[in-house]
């Protein structure tokens, strides 16, 4: 386990192929609110700029952070080449393995989540985990040009606590579209004005991506401490 923020991840922390997720914490200063596994989203890294700026964001506002990477990402960082995610029954199982191990260790409140299908998976275990909270940025709704096949059926039943920062205009899940699913009263959407799947608003709304991620973390945050 490593403490504290990081810059970077080197390769030589993960076992060959990824096999065990390697998790990396970030806490606050002081003694943590709650904390959050932060899974990443399907093409990048757990220490992209995203996943790197809203950690940071988040520990600033009490919450520890936990961050690992599927086998495949890991596998890419050893092996510098790229392949797509692993089989969604690996990704759960994952999932499981890391809620498990971060569970034993981080006392109070634990919620689960991640960015885009990070989330998504998060969002498929989050009732059988029994996890206190959920939180997904940039959920993908739809397949990126297929508005028509949502894939949002275990979400009608979900009764997990959940926040879902969304941008007005993200290309998985735009507001229009969103607007007409049948989601569980457990779940709440914070929509985020005229932002994409990476929450980046249009330059000419006169808003910034650091807004945008300020908000999204102090959204999280406070939902997070607040399920009770």
């Amino acid at each position: 386990m490593v403490n504290g923020h990081m810059a970077g991840i080197d390769a030589g922390q993960y076992t060959q192929g990824g096999e065990t997720p390697q998790i990396v914490a970030d806490r606050p200063a002081g003694e943590a609110l709650a904390s959050l596994i932060l899974a990443h989203g399907a093409g990048a890294p757990m220490d992209s700029p995203f996943m790197q700026e809203i950690t940071a964001r988040l520990v600033e506002r009490g919450i520890a952070v936990f961050r690992f990477e599927f086998a495949y990402m890991a596998e890419r960082r050893l092996t510098g080449r790229k392949r797509p995610p692993n089989p969604q029954a690996q990704l759960l199982e994952q999932w499981r393995e890391v809620y498990g191990r971060v569970r034993q260790q981080a006392a109070g409140r634990l919620a689960i989540g991640g960015k885009s299908m990070g989330g998504r998976m998060a969002s498929l275990l989050a009732d059988e985990l029994q996890a206190d909270a959920l939180v997904c940025l940039g959920y993908p709704f739809y397949a990126a040009g297929k508005p028509d096949k949502p894939r949002v059926a275990h979400l009608a039943g979900l009764r997990t606590p959940t926040l879902i920062v969304q941008g007005e205009r993200d290309a998985l899940g735009d507001r229009a579209s969103v607007t007409g699913y049948a989601l569980s009263p457990a779940i709440q959407l914070r929509w985020l004005a005229v932002a994409d799947h990476d929450l980046k608003p249009l330059k000419r709304s006169g808003l910034t991506h650091e807004q945008h991620l300020d908000d999204a973390a102090s959204a999280v945050a406070a939902f997070i401490v607040a399920k009770r």
